[in-house]
């Protein structure tokens, strides 16, 4: 806590304003290799079916035995687009290392984007084979867009071919894209003219059925699935389980109870649990997830916590300099 105990307030402006995509990267690579590396605790992930196909969530963790716990409590809730709302709503509470006082309470939605998008990007350096230069992502919603941003701008991708079931939403992502971006991002009309040919497929969907077919995938290809956060969303199939050389995951413990594509392709034993791989390890040199550039490789990510408390003290830390009044370079 602050030596006047008052409670820092940090908003989705003051996130975007204090967070730099490099950054975050670091900030992942991080926490997961702490989480790998044993000295992060991470408390098992709450998962709370609502109405309208909606889930509440609540994430505990701390980066190390010394640092302050982080929690995250929100809810995706696929109904809100209908209602001009976003999907998905959160809160972040940081709690100080000595005190366990209320430390600061941050825009949850700005943590998530920020830190789902450079996860991926962490993961896609670490999983994709070398000289990729062709990205497909499907699902034209927040993630989606922030995925094209992070990707191409840490992975030097110069195609980006994308595609969500909304013609109007896909061009209008495109279009703001492309005009953003030194990158081409072209709309097309179905997932599988999206995913051919490409070298990173990323989906960003809150999808209960695959909206990817293994059949349509290159050799070498690097599929990082973002939306199968809960038992019940399933982006991607068993084809892609049974083709996917390796199957790697933010964390294994929380994928096989939570991870759509993980958990059902354990009940009809296409997949091992043995068989999974943890990013961390990956990002540790303690496994490796590709032998071949041909090679066909799955990462799911579900989310964990300690992904939230990275950013979160990334956050505060840069908060506190700028309250000294000292500058920081996000260049």
């Amino acid at each position: 806590m602050t030596a006047d105990n008052r409670l820092l307030v940090l908003t989705r402006a003051d996130v975007e304003r204090l967070l730099d995509l490099d950054a975050v990267v670091r900030s992942q690579r991080t926490a997961f290799a702490a989480l790998a590396g044993g000295t992060a605790d991470l408390a098992p992930r709450l998962l709370l079916p609502g109405a309208e196909k909606s889930v509440a969530f609540c994430y505990a963790s701390r980066l190390s035995p010394e640092a302050g716990a982080v929690a995250k409590f929100g809810s995706v809730n696929p109904g809100n687009r209908a209602r001009g709302l976003p999907s998905v709503s959160a809160t972040v509470l940081v709690l100080d290392p000595v005190t366990g006082r209320p430390r600061a309470l941050v825009d949850g939605e700005g943590v998530t984007t920020a830190r789902t998008a450079a996860a991926t990007t962490l993961a896609a350096q670490e999983l994709a084979r070398p000289g990729a230069t062709r990205a497909a992502v499907l699902g034209s919603g927040t993630q989606g867009r922030a995925h094209i941003r992070a990707l191409t701008g840490h992975l030097g991708l110069s195609d980006v071919l994308l595609w969500s079931p909304n013609q109007e939403n896909r061009e209008c992502a495109a279009g703001a894209l492309s005009g953003e971006l030194s990158s081409t991002v072209t709309p097309v009309a179905t997932a599988e003219a999206a995913v051919s040919g490409a070298d990173i497929v990323v989906t960003c969907t809150t999808s209960r059925e695959p909206v990817l077919r293994a059949e349509w995938l290159a050799p070498g290809a690097t599929v990082l699935g973002v939306g199968s956060f809960a038992p019940d969303r399933r982006e991607v199939g068993d084809d892609l389980l049974r083709r996917a050389t390796s199957v790697v995951v933010d964390h294994a413990e929380t994928a096989v109870r939570q991870a759509g594509p993980i958990v059902h392709a354990l009940g009809t034993g296409v997949l091992r649990e043995d068989e999974l791989i943890n990013l961390g390890d990956v990002v540790l040199g303690k496994a490796s997830a590709r032998s071949a550039d041909t090679d066909v490789v799955f990462y799911n990510s579900v989310g964990v916590g300690v992904q939230d408390a990275a950013v979160a003290w990334l956050l505060l830390e840069r908060a506190e300099v700028v309250a000294a009044g000292t500058r920081i370079d996000l260049g």
